[in-house]
């Protein structure tokens, strides 16, 4: 079979304005980046017509390094529904920089099902990303200038918590010093580097409802605390006009194709394991206000894309998704089942049968949120008709949820129109429930904490860092114990070691520290190891991307 890249070429693209009228989007509100990519302005969204769409989640069972295909997944849903006659858009996040050049070589789909053009999509884009990273690193630039220009006056902060972003895996920049050498060069200090998917800018523009709700936000950004103890924000610096200035391009949701010549909206692209891992709610109400359907995904497993994207994502945006799809392979089940990862893709029905567990709870997860669970089976190339069957028979039998095999990959959307009809069939005989959020915005921090700790993960107890404690209290003086949490902790385990594969049960999750997104509205706490700022792995995939007569290499 023909690679990504090489299925993305022999695709006749539409040009995008044609994309946009065939879904009810004139074309003088098109703003094109060439031919086959356009902003288009968020002020089309229509509150009451999206509320009529269904709209469908793609989520999945804890993935393998290589992921498990939930975007191969959604593109293909889409297409199938298309396929059947449904009028269907799917909203997706941007990919990054650093997953691109260290382990996937690329996030925009596979096979026949894919988001076009992908290599401009996963290579710079339409410079949202490189926005978001200017924007964050002027704060950090502005800020140490402010602390420099004001430090004869007696100002300064006795913790600076706004740190710099890359979208770049660099472990060496983790944690760093600044302002080394003459007094000119500035104040010398800790610092350090986060990737620009964890920066709270990204969030802010996945969260933000308009260009003034983006401006507000930035505005509360909480940069660091006074000597007498007092928030110093970015409002306080007084730059938030020229933030929002850097940002005023970028908040505009970007409109694609499929390989099948579908609507998709790919805006925003915060990780899961570290941030709230959905893409911007300006981009799924933009699809809900011109689809009929729409498939949005959330990253890494349900325990983490999924909690988030009904308890941040949809609390904030007053969404209400009509079904939910949980996406499992052969190779995740088995990795779970305790095969070891060189022998997954060889068949072991015993070592599938043994990974079950780990859907199970998945699946229990989501009924607890009110939804209606279809467990999609993405097929890959090894996989046999024994596995799928097991498969099938168990989520059927054992479980009482629906089970189809997804064939997007190699068929497009004709390998999706068993899937897509189901998918139909399911939100009009059974709907999901209105969503039962795991706590309630007055609950206090910990008790946000615990109850995602007990109720999703399983955990048996929750400890907390000294320093972690103290942001706590920090938070509770600040009067913003209502955020929502944002729990940033390994995507490959329930737990927080990343080894504990299966479904741990008992285990303890360690807090190691708190960070307050007070633009973002949203309370981060980092479980366990969790960095975020990721590092290479030994044979990036950097060292498989090239360009060849012209034709880039590598990406997939």
């Amino acid at each position: 079979m023909k690679t990504d890249i090489e299925i993305a070429r022999d695709i006749e693209l539409k040009k995008i304005k044609q994309v946009a009228e065939e879904i009810g989007i004139p074309k003088e509100e098109v703003e094109n980046y060439g031919r086959y990519i356009a902003k288009v302005p968020e002020r089309l969204i229509d509150e009451e017509r999206a509320q009529r769409s269904r709209l469908i989640l793609v989520t999945a069972i804890s993935p393998t390094k290589t992921g498990i295909g939930k975007t191969t997944v959604s593109v293909g849903l889409a297409l199938g529904l298309n396929k059947i006659g449904r009028r269907a858009i799917v909203a997706l996040r941007e990919p990054s920089l650093g997953p691109c050049f260290g382990m996937k070589g690329g996030a925009a789909g596979g096979g026949y099902a894919q988001v076009l053009p992908m290599e401009k999509i996963n290579l710079h884009f339409t410079g949202d990303f490189h926005a978001i990273t200017a924007a964050h690193n002027m704060i950090s630039a502005l800020l140490d200038n402010y602390l420099y220009q004001n430090q004869t006056k007696g100002f300064g902060l006795k913790e600076t918590l706004w740190r710099r972003v890359l979208d770049v895996n660099d472990r060496s920049l983790r944690d760093i010093v600044v302002g080394l050498g003459p007094k000119s060069n500035g104040i010398t200090q800790e610092s350090g580097f986060d990737i620009t998917a964890a920066s709270e800018i990204m969030a802010i523009l996945c969260l933000a409802s308009d260009i003034d709700d983006l401006r507000r936000r930035v505005d509360n950004i909480l940069l660091g605390f006074t000597y007498d103890d007092k928030p110093f924000t970015v409002a306080d610096l007084g730059v938030g006009g020229a933030i929002t200035v850097l940002l005023k391009d970028a908040i505009h949701p970007n409109l694609v194709q499929t390989t099948e010549g579908t609507a998709a909206f790919v805006h925003g692209g915060p990780f899961a394991n570290i941030a709230h891992g959905c893409n911007s709610l300006l981009a799924t109400k933009l699809a809900m206000t011109f689809g009929e359907y729409v498939v949005t995904e959330a990253g890494f497993g349900a325990d983490l894309g999924a909690e988030k994207f009904y308890n941040i994502k949809c609390r904030r945006g007053g969404l209400r998704p009509c079904l939910t799809v949980l996406v499992a392979t052969a190779q995740g089940l088995k990795m779970h089942g305790g095969v070891s990862l060189d022998h997954i893709k060889e068949p072991n029905m015993e070592g599938l049968r043994a990974g079950l567990p780990n859907l199970d709870k998945h699946v229990r997860n989501l009924h607890a949120f009110g939804q209606t669970v279809l467990v999609v089976f993405n097929r890959f190339a090894d996989d046999t008709p024994e596995e799928m069957e097991m498969l099938r028979q168990h989520c059927e039998e054992r479980l009482g949820v629906g089970f189809v095999v997804n064939d997007a990959y190699a068929r497009g959307g004709e390998g999706a129109a068993e899937m897509a009809r189901l998918v139909v069939d399911t939100i009009e005989r059974q709907p999901s429930a209105p969503l039962r959020f795991t706590y309630q915005p007055e609950d206090t921090v910990r008790q946000k904490v615990e109850k995602i700790a007990y109720g999703i993960y399983g955990a048996g107890v929750v400890t907390y860092s000294n320093a972690a404690n103290n942001r706590i209290k920090q938070i509770e003086k600040m009067g913003i114990g209502h955020y929502p949490v944002c729990v940033a902790k390994t995507q490959f385990s329930f737990s927080a070691d990343a080894k504990q594969y299966g479904t741990t049960e008992g285990f303890e999750l360690h807090i190691k520290d708190v960070v307050i997104n007070n633009g973002a509205e949203m309370i981060v706490a980092i479980a366990g190891e969790m960095l975020r700022m990721p590092g290479l792995p030994k044979e990036p995939q950097a060292l498989h991307i090239d360009i060849v007569n012209g034709q880039i290499e590598g990406l997939s």
